[in-house]
């Protein structure tokens, strides 16, 4: 068997891709009045403040949920297009690499703007962008999986949808599990299951790096040259030790410096 030649390439795995992160999370309501002028709002923050609506951690989601429940008042139609539209203008603004946006909607009720719904996805589908669509109750979510795209991918207005970044899970499926445990693990991996997967495709097709690993790259390539030079002084070193050992019997070559963090 004659080898010509090897070509070795890395492949990152969607651990070095989400390294890192500020557990801030901005959470949104769609499809209430918002006071004072009680206009039908299909996107605004539920801590009631649209200039920082980002909330500490699953706690702080949970305290601007409550919050919102007691300022608004719910009301239709279901749309998802706006909020969708808002994480893709985001995502747009980072679309280097160093930014990844999942989208989590939890609804009990019908898609009313589908045909924005779709352009909004498919736009989307080139962006660092990812939807969780977590239905609740015992809606008709039959145009949810038409979303989800796994067995054909979304269209919309003659634009094929660069890639699939759309994962529609029925909350009712897992809550007759046998404990609550088991409930909370087997949707918390169905909910993530496509995660992976569609973050590591839009990085791959846009030959984008995992930036803590640069990181760690450039870390270690300064410790392997301080290691080379450690191991040129020791040898220095113990040269000269070799050279004067007879005047100086008690000398003895310098310790190695100490490992970065990393």
């Amino acid at each position: 068997l004659l080898i010509n030649e090897v070509s070795i390439e890395k492949v990152y795995s969607f651990i070095d891709y989400v390294q890192g992160g500020d557990n801030l999370f901005p959470a949104y309501g769609f499809g209430a009045r918002i006071p004072p002028d009680n206009l039908v709002s299909h996107n605004f923050p539920l801590n009631g403040h649209p200039e920082n609506p980002f909330c500490q951690g699953i706690a702080g989601v949970m305290e601007a949920y409550r919050y919102a429940l007691q300022t608004v008042t719910l009301h239709g139609p279901t749309n998802f297009a706006p909020i969708i539209t808002q994480v893709a203008n985001l995502a747009q603004q980072t679309d280097d690499g160093s930014q990844y946006y999942i989208l989590l909607i939890l609804t009990d009720g019908i898609i009313c703007d589908m045909p924005q719904t779709k352009a909004a996805v498919v736009n989307a589908s080139r962006l660092p962008v990812s939807i969780i669509i977590v239905g609740i109750g015992a809606a008709d979510f039959s145009a949810m999986e038409e979303l989800d795209g796994d067995e054909i991918r979304l269209t919309s207005r003659g634009r094929r949808a660069d890639r699939d970044i759309v994962q529609f899970v029925p909350f009712d499926d897992f809550v007759n599990l046998t404990s609550v445990m088991d409930t909370k693990r087997q949707l918390a991996r169905a909910v993530l299951a496509e995660i992976p997967e569609q973050l590591i495709s839009y990085m791959r097709s846009k030959g984008y790096k995992p930036q803590n690993l640069g990181r760690k790259q450039s870390q270690m390539s300064r410790l392997s040259k301080s290691a080379r030079d450690s191991v040129k002084n020791e040898t220095d070193s113990s040269n000269n030790y070799k050279r004067s050992d007879h005047c100086n019997p008690q000398s003895s070559s310098p310790s190695a410096p100490p490992h970065p963090s990393i």
